[in-house]
């Protein structure tokens, strides 16, 4: 399955590091003086380097074709240097998946912990995974796990352990607490995939068939909680 490249790999490391990186800063009190980064926020710049590289390889390649040089070539560093970071592409690709998904992680269970109305939930997270998700990057990792993770159980494995089973705890805890005010169907906390669903179906169709019929991801995942919480459906 093809997937979409970061226009440069600047503007690629923003998307994954979620900030500018740190290339030469002014330091305080020097009146405008530039002064060159640190050693650490070097070394942050680099990963920050080596991971929007490897994105664009996965996604390019795939797992099994891509080789720790050919990342290091398009990251601009030397052969040798990347090993000093990661030490195979397994490595590499996990730290991939928690640079890009542990922040969004962190953002359900936050919503896990609260005890808000269903409806308002809904809305959060509608809104988390068009702007966090879909909208970035964040969904060329999702693609890899879908086309190489029946190939790579180990990978699969990582996947389900960092994320799925994390996410899905969440939604549970929010999900017991709306179900408990009648708010959900009792089947939900059963199978919290059902909301995920059409997250998927829109990154498989964004990846095959958008050139051909762009889908209105935000409508459609609305669409699809309405009808899961609609009044009259709670049992």
């Amino acid at each position: 399955m093809s997937m979409k490249k970061a226009k440069g790999g600047r503007s690629s490391r923003r998307q994954i590091a979620g900030t500018a990186p740190a290339a030469r800063v002014r330091a305080a009190g020097t009146r405008g003086k530039t002064v060159a980064p640190s050693r650490e926020a070097r070394g942050m710049e680099r990963r920050e380097a080596i991971l929007a590289a490897a994105l664009d390889e996965f996604s390019a390649r795939g797992f099994e074709a891509t080789r720790l040089d050919d990342v290091a070539t398009r990251a601009g560093i030397a052969k040798g240097t990347i090993y000093l970071y990661f030490r195979d592409t397994d490595t590499l690709f996990q730290e991939l998946v928690r640079a890009m998904l542990a922040p969004v992680i962190g953002g359900i269970e936050a919503m896990g912990a609260t005890d808000l109305p269903v409806n308002l939930l809904a809305e959060r997270i509608v809104d988390l995974f068009v702007r966090e998700i879909y909208e970035t990057r964040r969904q060329d990792v999702i693609r890899l796990m879908i086309s190489e993770g029946r190939r790579f159980p180990k990978l699969a494995e990582f996947y389900y352990r960092e994320v799925l089973s994390r996410a899905f705890d969440a939604m549970r805890a929010l999900l017991k607490r709306a179900a408990a005010r009648g708010e959900v169907p009792g089947a939900l906390l059963e199978f919290p995939q059902l909301i995920a669903a059409p997250a998927l179906v829109a990154i498989v169709w964004s990846g095959l068939f958008e050139r051909y019929a762009p889908l209105d991801v935000r409508r459609m995942v609305k669409a699809h909680i309405d009808l899961l919480f609609a009044p009259g459906r709670v049992a």
